[in-house]
């Protein structure tokens, strides 16, 4: 599974569509200068660029791990954006997202992911769960699965709650360390039963190299924050945080398999 990692394309924003209620960070339906439609997600919203990194990171670790996400662009928000926006709300956010934001290509006719309708084979169920317990994404609930059927496949999308220790950054070692206890209501557990043969596959894909890769795609400006770390050293810690943890993912595993003996 040799995935080639280019540069995220960058697209700039041409119209505003339409807010996308249903997630907590007022993401948008928008258009770009490339003429596709985008769910964009903005700097300037609740978790600010903290979000936008967890979803990019996120996201191509999915996409590296062989899994559905949308193409993932980087998405330019100029001053003059907006002005027209009626919502008083949404010019707000429109005014504090100017520049670089992040977009995922919209899955036209997609429906929710729902557990009820469809039931995920267990390889497929063991991969989103153990990588779920990788990025401590605690967004994959039965409230809200974050996963779309899109041409009878199924798509992940908004991994933003991702990687919580970046909200505080003291003690990311002890963190990266931490069993996932969040697993226990994961939407796809009780499907999960192939989790130690998913974690060899997925240790052999996930190399240091592959991660600094990744990690490396954030821009620098998101990564310019109020704490004392410089840009080097932050991104020092995102790559380390997932390094570590994909070292010891015993400790998350155990604790999956064992929260799923409890519900089966």
């Amino acid at each position: 599974m040799n995935h080639q990692y280019y540069p995220l394309r960058t697209v700039q924003v041409t119209r505003y569509v339409t807010p996308l209620r249903e997630g907590g960070s007022l993401p948008a339906l928008a258009e770009a200068d490339d003429g596709f439609l985008y769910v964009l997600k903005f700097r300037g919203a609740g978790q600010g660029v903290k979000a936008l990194i967890a979803e990019l990171i996120g996201g191509e670790v999915a996409r590296a791990l062989g899994l559905k996400v949308p193409e993932i662009v980087f998405a330019g928000l100029d001053t003059d954006f907006g002005r027209t926006e009626g919502d008083e709300e949404i010019q707000d956010l429109l005014k504090s997202s100017v520049g670089l934001n992040l977009a995922l290509h919209y899955l036209s006719g997609s429906v929710t992911y729902d557990p009820v309708v469809t039931t995920i084979d267990p390889v497929l169920a063991s991969k989103i769960v153990w990588m779920d317990c990788l990025l401590t994404n605690v967004d994959r609930t039965v409230r809200n699965t974050n996963m779309l059927m899109w041409h009878q496949e199924l798509w992940l999308i908004d991994h933003g709650a991702s990687l919580y220790f970046h909200h505080s950054w003291d003690n990311w070692e002890e963190q990266a360390i931490r069993p996932f206890a969040k697993v226990k209501d994961h939407v796809l557990l009780p499907q999960a039963s192939e989790l130690e043969a998913t974690d060899s596959a997925f240790r052999a894909i996930l190399t240091p190299e592959r991660i600094r890769a990744i990690v490396d795609m954030v821009p620098e400006e998101w990564l310019d924050g109020p704490e004392t770390i410089t840009v080097a050293e932050r991104r020092e810690v995102y790559a380390q945080f997932l390094i570590t943890r994909i070292a010891s993912s015993a400790i998350f595993v155990k604790e999956a398999v064992y929260a799923r003996k409890s519900l089966i």
